[in-house]
């Protein structure tokens, strides 16, 4: 959530911030709701103070033995009116917290302008594509053919963009989130952590998930809406949430979590797009990262994010490249964003495999997640950031494509091969 005190005083600067990621328009809707808000409160406050001197002045009068019947009437006319005034305050107040709610973060000043994924930037390219000495083919064709990947009984089971996967593919995907935990957590200083996947509506509402992405999201039923529960689309959500209302010390910032887990997205909208294979699931294992810092660490510390989600690729020997996005193409709640996207010669072109996103203060002001500085002085909101580290099925999909032989089978990455139980090469099932 944007600060309230920032639209008021720049209005203008808020809106051009936001003129290439939608929502610049709520702004003129904001400042009037925030204004009849203030007048209510204000009038509601002059009445109270009136009525508390005038309490004062009745009790004097009937100490002296005057009547004080006319106040009295004055005083029962003001607390209907206080009445009213708070009431009209309290939807005025639900009315700008809807406002709200609905407005992206604003980008970071280093953010390129832009408002399509065409206009992102491309700061790095690690790796050369495999030259091959036959068509390489797709990960659903290569896990179909070893038996190791089954599309047709998960969609028995279940529907259409579920997999099934057999033996040397569902050890190879608790391989790599083996491997990447271990990397994260031994190397890279992260501390892992394991959460509930199923949240509450307040916690996807103060992670910025509601009610912006309510039509991507698998709920419970119940009778009673308070007790709702979401399937989580990230591990960002719970772990981000983790210290909600509460001040952090200084001194222990950044704080870095790592935490694996299933995710579940209803991908809505996405009819006919990427329906083959693994690439866009219902539901996927993903290693998250997460982290909450002071305002002066994150920008840093996104730096060293990106880093890190890379070291993967790289231990893997898997060709990647890193994309900036550009104002327009950034999540809603974040400030800046990295795209890391995989090389996949099976489909002859890079696709995502992690973002990672400096979200500054907008998800800490809704979670009143606040810090208290070394020094002293006035606590101040954290800065949280996530990032995959990595998508665990698009990266096994990398490791079919780019690891595929002529002959259908697959070779393991050395990396990975003490978490394969030595196993050097994926053939085909018996």
């Amino acid at each position: 959530m944007l600060d309230l005190k920032l639209i008021r005083e720049q209005p203008g600067a808020v809106q051009r911030g936001l003129a290439d990621r939608g929502g610049a328009e709520l702004v003129p809707e904001i400042l009037e709701a925030d204004a009849v808000r203030r007048r209510l409160v204000t009038e509601a406050e002059t009445l109270k103070a009136e009525r508390n001197r005038a309490s004062e002045a009745i009790g004097q009068a009937k100490r002296r033995g005057e009547s004080p019947d006319a106040a009295t009437a004055r005083m029962r006319e003001v607390a209907d009116r206080i009445k009213a005034l708070d009431a009209e305050a309290k939807g005025a107040d639900e009315r700008l917290e809807a406002l709200l709610l609905q407005l992206p973060n604003l980008p970071d000043p280093s953010v390129p302008p832009g408002a399509t994924e065409e206009e992102n930037v491309e700061t790095s390219r690690w790796g050369e594509p495999r030259r091959f000495d036959f068509d390489p083919k797709t990960h659903d064709v290569i896990g179909e053919a070893l038996g190791i990947l089954d599309f047709a009984r998960a969609a028995k089971l279940a529907k259409s963009r579920f997999t099934v996967m057999w033996g040397p593919a569902a050890r190879l995907e608790r391989a790599l989130a083996q491997f990447m935990l271990d990397l994260h957590t031994v190397e890279h200083g992260y501390t892992e952590i394991w959460v509930p996947q199923l949240v509450s509506g307040t916690t996807m509402l103060r992670t910025a998930q509601l009610p912006k992405f309510e039509e991507q999201l698998f709920k419970t039923q119940e009778p009673d809406e308070s007790r709702l529960l979401y399937l989580i689309p990230t591990a960002e959500v719970p772990v981000t949430a983790l210290h909600a209302d509460e001040i952090l010390a200084e001194s222990t910032l950044p704080r870095r979590y790592v935490a694996f887990t299933p995710c579940y997205r209803r991908e809505a909208g996405t009819y006919g797009k990427d329906m083959k294979g693994m690439i866009r699931q219902h539901q996927f294992d993903k290693v998250e990262l997460v982290k909450v810092t002071t305002p002066a660490q994150s920008p840093d510390e996104l730096e060293s994010m990106v880093r890190n989600a890379e070291e993967v690729l790289r231990r893997l020997q898997i060709p990647y490249r890193v994309v900036l996005h550009c104002a327009g193409d950034a999540s809603f709640a974040a400030a800046k964003s990295y795209d890391i996207e995989v090389w996949l010669p099976g489909q002859g072109k890079y696709r995502e495999i992690s973002s990672c996103s400096n979200c500054e203060a907008f998800q800490a002001r809704r979670l009143d997640l606040k810090y208290r500085p070394a020094g002293g002085g006035r606590v101040d909101y954290c800065h949280t950031l996530n990032g995959s580290g990595l998508a665990v099925g698009r990266t096994l999909i990398a490791v079919l494509e780019n690891y595929q032989e002529a002959d259908g089978s697959v070779a393991v990455p050395e990396a990975l091969r003490a978490y394969m139980g030595g196993l050097e090469r994926i053939t085909p099932l018996q």
